[in-house]
C-alpha cells in the first residue's frame, strides 16, 4: 500500500478557507477551550483563513482541532463547489449554504478514503469492480453543485457502501491465522488492558477503545472502521494493513516512534518527544 491513491484526500489549509473554524459547533471541555456554535468563526481565525495559534493549539486548550482531519473536504469546498468564493463576502444565505456543504462534502471523502483503501488490497481483487464503480459513484457525488449537495442523503449513500466494506474486510483479514482471529466489533473497551495483545485480523469496527492500553498490541490486518480510538496507548504497537484507518483515529491517539504505521498515514506530532539535545 503506497498511499498515492490517497494524497489528494489529505486537508489542505493552504487551500481552504477555514471552513471548519467556522462550519463545526464547538463545546467546551478537554478539547477545547471554548463554547462556539456552527457558523460563527472561531475568535482564533485571522483575516486570511489561518489559524492565529496553530502551533500552540494542544497548550492553548484547543486539542481537538488538532485531532481533527477534513480528507480534503474543505480545499474542495473552497476551490471547487463555491470556486474559490468566501464565506466572508458572500451573501449570509450563501455562507449558510457552504457551512451546511462542508460536513456533507467530509462524509464523501471519507468514504473515498475506505474505498481508496479497499481499492489498494490485493486480497479483495474479487471486489474491485464494484469497489471502483463505488468510489466512481462517491466522486460524482463531490463534484455536484451546491445546491445539490445541500441536500444529499449522504446516510443513504454510506448505507448502500457499508456492505462492499464489510465483504472487503471480511477477505483481508482472512489471510490472518484463524487463532489469533478476535471479533469485537463494537466492544466496550474502555480502559481496557491490551498490553500486547494479539488483535492480527481483528474485527474492531465501531469499538470503544478510549484510553485503553494497546501498548505493543499486534493489530495487523485488524479493521478498525468507526474505532474510537482517543486517548488509546499505540506505543510499540504493529498497525501494518490496519483496515480502514484514518488519520483522524491516529491523531486522537496516543504512540511513538516505535509504533508501526500503514504508509499511507503520517505520524502525529505530538508523538514526537523532543530530544534532549533539541530541547
Amino acid at each position: 500500500m503506497s498511499g498515492d491513491g490517497r494524497d489528494a484526500l489529505r486537508a489542505d489549509c493552504t487551500n481552504c478557507l477555514g471552513l471548519c473554524c467556522v462550519a463545526l459547533t464547538l463545546t467546551a471541555s478537554a478539547d477545547f477551550a471554548i463554547d462556539k456554535d456552527a457558523g460563527q468563526p472561531c475568535p482564533n481565525l485571522r483575516d486570511d483563513f489561518r489559524c492565529g495559534i496553530h502551533t500552540a493549539l494542544r497548550p492553548k486548550g484547543f486539542p481537538g482541532c488538532t485531532v481533527y482531519d477534513c480528507f480534503g473536504a474543505g480545499q474542495q469546498v473552497s476551490r471547487e463547489t463555491y470556486g474559490g468564493h468566501d464565506w466572508r463576502s458572500s451573501t449570509p444565505a450563501t455562507a449558510a449554504q457552504m457551512f451546511q456543504v462542508f460536513p456533507v462534502m467530509r462524509q464523501l471523502r471519507e468514504l473515498q478514503w475506505y474505498l481508496t483503501d479497499a481499492l489498494e488490497r490485493p486480497a479483495a481483487r474479487s471486489l474491485h469492480a464494484e469497489l471502483r464503480r463505488a468510489l466512481e459513484a462517491t466522486e460524482r457525488h463531490t463534484a455536484r453543485p451546491a445546491v445539490d449537495l445541500a441536500e444529499l442523503d449522504v446516510a443513504s449513500h454510506r448505507g448502500r457502501t457499508a456492505p462492499l466494506l464489510r465483504r472487503t474486510s471480511i477477505l483481508v483479514r482472512a489471510a490472518a491465522p484463524r487463532r489469533a482471529q478476535r471479533e469485537r466489533r463494537g466492544a466496550e473497551l474502555i480502559g481496557a488492558r491490551l498490553r500486547g495483545a494479539n488483535l492480527h485480523g481483528a474485527d474492531l469496527r465501531g469499538a470503544y477503545l478510549i484510553a485503553a492500553d494497546l501498548t505493543g498490541a499486534d493489530l495487523r490486518l485488524a479493521d478498525v472502521i468507526g474505532a474510537d480510538l482517543r486517548d488509546a496507548d499505540l506505543s510499540d504497537a504493529d498497525l501494518t494493513g490496519c483496515l480502514f484507518l484514518t488519520q483522524t483515529q491516529l491523531n486522537a491517539a496516543k504512540g511513538n516512534e516505535a509504533t508501526v504505521l500503514p504508509p499511507a498515514l503520517k505520524r502525529p506530532t505530538h508523538w514526537i518527544v523532543p530530544s534532549a539535545a533539541a530541547t
